[in-house]
């Protein structure tokens, strides 16, 4: 019995690389019973961070770990977005300077009840992937490293993480601040969007006319647009030139997000008084 038990462990450690999460399903469609689970935990070869979830005992738990757990064990389209994507690329960082306190985690569909259980400081919050008209490909099947880690699909690119640069899948700013934008008013401020805007110098104007173009959300592009017009970025001119030829459908009629601002009369949506965005 000892002799099967460590001959199915030296296999667990190549099945699953350590700081990777697994759900009990998985890892029993690979021949690992719950009672043989519960036996590498007893023995201390496997730890349980949240019951039904194990990985092997190691580094302290981070957010990150099950982030890429999701995306490479899990499978699925997932990709940490909005606030969070662009706090981690450098874009709110004069925003919020202490830290993480919450994970934006965008899925195809629902995330599974372990990862609110982990006990990790950040908590996660969890977003359809509706808001495109393409889904983001699943990255749990990385090519190797160094293509890995330039890999960029629908405003989605997998960043080096841990010892080993493991690919996270992070949202690009184009892609964040789209995301961003379909929480305002909901969980976001008109000014917040206002001032993120205003630090996002450096975008791609040729990748936000694709999201632009692959948005279903008539208000975040209008959004976007009306506070991009704002700015004097090399990116702004074109997108905008782009969006008065008609490639960017933006439909009928007015939308009011929020009291407080004011209607662009361009674009048809209200927009936080430029003097309050300045703060």
């Amino acid at each position: 019995m000892v002799e099967h038990f460590k001959s199915k462990i030296n296999y667990l450690q190549t099945l699953l690389p350590e700081g990777l999460l697994a759900p009990t399903s998985w890892l029993e469609e690979r021949g690992y019973s719950r009672s043989l689970l519960a036996g590498y935990v007893k023995r201390g070869w496997l730890a349980s961070p949240a019951h039904g979830v194990y990985r092997r005992p190691g580094a302290p738990l981070k957010w990150q770990h099950a982030v890429y757990s999701l995306s490479r064990i899990l499978g699925g389209s997932v990709h940490v977005g909005g606030l969070t994507a662009l706090e981690l690329r450098g874009y709110a960082h004069f925003l919020k300077p202490r830290g993480l306190a919450q994970v934006e985690l965008y899925l195809d569909a629902k995330p599974p009840g372990w990862l609110a259980k982990l006990g990790l400081a950040e908590r996660f919050v969890a977003h359809r992937n509706t808001l495109f008209a393409f889904p983001v490909t699943a990255m749990h099947e990385p090519p190797p490293p160094a293509y890995a880690l330039r890999q960029e699909v629908n405003g989605v690119a997998a960043e080096p993480w841990g010892a080993w640069d493991d690919p996270l899948p992070v949202a690009l700013p184009e892609r964040a601040m789209l995301e961003f934008l379909d929480e305002v008013p909901r969980n976001q401020s008109l000014e917040h969007a206002a001032l993120l805007m205003q630090g996002l110098h450096d975008l791609g104007s040729r990748r936000v006319l694709e999201l632009l173009g692959a948005c279903r959300s008539v208000k975040v592009k209008r959004l976007f647009l009306a506070l991009a017009a704002r700015q004097q970025f090399q990116w702004v001119k074109p997108v905008l030139a782009a969006a008065d030829r008609g490639e960017v459908t933006l439909g009928r009629g007015k939308r009011s997000l929020a009291k407080g601002g004011k209607l662009d009369p361009k674009y048809q949506i209200t927009v936080p008084d430029e003097s309050d965005a300045r703060g």
